[in-house]
């Protein structure tokens, strides 16, 4: 930011769970952007969020919008305000960044999407699951390439029952994550959907959807979305030719399990040679062959998340010296858990004799502490 210019200046509007992250971020991690004004119907939500803050509180978000000037706000109020407070924020001269989703109906949607093309503002929806670091990881995977033909997206998003959202069920509030993130990865546009929900708990809306959705580029989607399990669980899997992905969202973590081919192997092998770890590949051929390798190595054997090691959204082994690797392979070898050989593969150059070994029987797996680069 140079001299000339001033920080942008922030407002919140909703401070709920959702709505303080919002403050947090925008006064505490955002550069160039000052928290200027908050505002709530709940007089101790305002009074928590301002607390050791400069922003100033409000009550009224209408009075809010009407005094402070503001350049962004965040909408973080019930989805059946979206619509409202975003208009009101974007006459006011402000962009908006809206939490998902966008609105409780189209054609609210439709109001908010004109309302800033006439004001001549921004306006966004929080789709906050594109920038999980496993997520980024994988579109960037994909991309590459790597899997080959995509022939299947899968989430897994289930989880105990929130008393906090009512106004809507989880088509609105859970299943856009999904299917976002589904366009984005892919690249297309959905053109059938067949789904069923139930209603078991929530006292006005489904607590429970599943649904398949055909896109136009042929890949299969499958959500499976409830607010009825136990425990919380967040997962994306891509299948394609060469093998598939998982993703936990979580965790952060992404994993890859090769497919029973050829190509499959040989990508589980050159993530290997690329330093990057790969957890419970298989590969069936003649021999069945195991490579439990990278996250699950270092869960047992160091007691750390893959995660913590390197980069955050791939399992990587990190860097050790000769000794260091040798002594964690004659480890291996000595438990009984982890039937495995060892092999001298290093580099790109020696993966087709690795690959012979595996197929004539000689190697029943690969040892990760070994596709290493000294440099």
């Amino acid at each position: 930011m140079s001299m000339a210019q001033q920080p942008l200046r922030a407002g919140v509007i909703g401070l709920g769970m959702m709505g303080r992250n919002h403050v947090r971020v925008w006064d505490e991690s955002v550069p160039d952007v000052d928290l200027i004004a908050v505002a709530d119907t709940d007089p101790s939500a305002v009074s928590a969020a301002t607390a050791g803050r400069r922003a100033r509180g409000h009550t009224d978000a209408g009075r809010m919008l009407a005094e402070e000037a503001l350049d962004l706000v965040s909408i973080v109020a019930p989805t059946s305000l979206h619509c409202e407070l975003t208009v009101a924020a974007l006459e006011a001269g402000a962009s908006v960044l809206v939490e998902k989703p966008i609105a409780a109906t189209r054609d609210e949607g439709h109001r908010m999407v004109e309302a800033a093309r006439a004001s001549g503002r921004m306006l966004t929806v929080g789709h906050i699951e594109r920038f999980n670091p496993a997520i980024r990881e994988l579109k960037r995977r994909l991309a590459a390439g790597e899997l080959g033909r995509v022939f299947q997206i899968s989430a897994t998003r289930l989880g105990p029952f929130p008393a906090r959202i009512r106004d809507v069920g989880v088509v609105v509030d859970l299943a856009p994550h999904d299917i976002d993130v589904f366009r984005y990865l892919i690249g297309s546009e959905p053109i059938r959907l067949y789904a069923e929900t139930e209603q078991r708990i929530h006292t006005e809306h489904e607590d429970l959807f599943n649904g398949i959705i055909k896109f136009a580029n042929g890949v299969v989607g499958v959500l499976n979305i409830n607010w009825l399990t136990p425990t919380k669980r967040r997962l994306l899997t891509v299948t394609g030719e060469r093998g598939m992905y998982i993703a936990d969202y979580i965790a952060q973590d992404l994993v890859f399990h090769a497919s029973a081919t050829s190509a499959g192997l040989q990508l589980s092998l050159a993530l290997l040679a690329a330093d990057q770890a790969v957890v419970d590949v298989s590969w069936y051929g003649e021999q069945p062959v195991q490579l439990s390798l990278g996250g699950a190595f270092h869960s047992r054997r160091l007691g750390i998340r893959a995660s913590q090691v390197g980069d955050i959204a791939v399992a990587r082994r990190g860097r050790r010296t000769q000794a260091e690797r040798r002594a964690l392979s004659l480890d291996l070898l000595r438990d009984p858990a982890f039937d495995a050989l060892l092999t001298g593969a290093s580099t790109f150059d020696e993966l087709p004799e690795v690959m012979a070994q595996l197929s004539e029987g000689r190697l029943r797996a690969v040892c990760h502490t070994l596709t290493y680069d000294e440099g």
